[in-house]
């Protein structure tokens, strides 16, 4: 069963443009963000993501870790829930290989601009929303 889940998440994200990731915020709530497409991922249980150095975002990541992730399909209604542990990364090797051409246009100095990190999201279990009913299952 789980399989099927994962298969059908599997398309969702191939089909959606955009990801809602969400933090937590010093006072315990939950912050959403929408960002492009991961750079990468493994499956459902791994994604990369990049972003600012010193965005609150990745600030809140530092102090608490826990996250979530979300990806949609609009035509369908359908959806995808993960949660997990998201990590910020600076290590050059990750960056060189996340690092895509056009990335200049946001980090003027190159992938060595000490403005950009990648964001590793690695999910625990996940909720699959459609055909108006949902499902949890584990990655």
């Amino acid at each position: 069963m789980t399989r099927n889940f994962i298969n059908a998440g599997l398309g969702i994200v191939a089909r959606s443009s955009k990801t809602i990731i969400a933090s937590v915020d010093d006072d315990g709530f939950p912050n959403l963000k929408a960002m492009l497409q991961p750079r990468e991922h493994d499956g459902l249980k791994v994604f990369y993501f990049t972003t600012n150095t010193h965005s609150m975002r990745v600030q809140q990541y530092l102090k608490n870790p826990k996250a979530s992730i979300y990806f949609y399909d609009t035509r369908f209604f359908k959806g995808v829930m993960l949660r997990g542990k998201m990590e910020v990364l600076q290590d050059q090797d990750t960056k060189d290989r996340i690092w895509r051409d056009g990335d200049n246009m946001y980090y003027s100095l190159g992938v060595t601009d000490p403005g950009y990190c990648v964001l590793k999201f690695t999910a625990l279990n996940g909720r699959m929303y459609e055909n108006f009913k949902s499902c949890d299952f584990k990655v």
